[in-house]
């Protein structure tokens, strides 16, 4: 018997339901605001930088193509071999990782996690997420965290439907798809400060940013680790 997966899973099913019709779900515009942080903190190509959520793999082929020193990974092994399968030079660059309740031994120079935690919505899981990138940080290192979310609205999806079919229609091709439902936790500022704060993480900047096309609006936050 196959072991049941946790709800913010659900976009392993989504991509290889995808993946299998021979398209991919997200487009392959790279996030400027990840760049841009990198420039702004004058983070060096040689630096160690940890990608969480590198799903299909946008910002990682645009980070790698320059000579950054990134690791990409993603909970779903689907995303994952996907990656592999479609960057063949970059491919040990990849590998699954469940932030939530996997460590490594290693820590990074730069984290960033574009559109990832408002997969998680129960309050246990988002602060795991927060810990995993302060346990992970090197001391002067710093993590960007990108959140769907206009800044004021909140709103959250009921986990138990994770995986239910819906109908989707795919951005690029307006191929009308019945995919899994993912999670969704919508957040507004005070909230995503608050998180922050109880994390132990010190808040440098935040503000608004948006990926075309997928993700029209997002909060933004860069963090570091608290040294009292």
């Amino acid at each position: 018997m196959s072991e049941k997966k946790s709800y913010y899973q659900a976009y392993d099913e989504r991509y290889k339901q995808v993946h299998q019709e021979g398209i991919q779900w997200f487009s392959d515009a790279p996030s400027e605001i990840v760049e841009q942080t990198i420039k702004q903190y004058h983070i060096p190509k040689q630096a160690d930088i940890l990608e969480i959520g590198c799903g299909e793999g946008r910002d990682a082929e645009n980070l790698l193509n320059k000579g950054y020193h990134l690791l990409a990974t993603d909970i779903s092994a689907e995303a994952i071999g996907y990656c592999k399968e479609k960057f063949p030079q970059f491919q040990h660059n990849f590998c699954t990782l469940d932030c939530l309740n996997d460590t490594m031994q290693q820590k990074f120079d730069f984290i960033y996690a574009v559109a990832v935690l408002h997969m998680f919505v129960l309050d246990e899981d988002r602060q795991k997420f927060y810990q995993f990138i302060g346990s992970h940080l090197k001391e002067s290192g710093v993590a960007l965290i990108g959140t769907m979310g206009d800044g004021s609205f909140e709103s959250c999806s009921n986990p138990d439907d994770a995986f239910a079919l819906q109908s989707r229609t795919h951005e690029q091709t307006g191929k009308e798809m019945m995919l899994a439902s993912t999670s969704c936790r919508v957040v507004n500022f005070t909230t995503f400060h608050d998180e922050i704060q109880k994390a132990g993480l010190e808040l440098l900047e935040s503000g608004m940013t948006c990926v075309p096309p997928d993700f029209p609006v997002m909060m933004v936050a860069v963090v570091k680790g608290r040294r009292d």
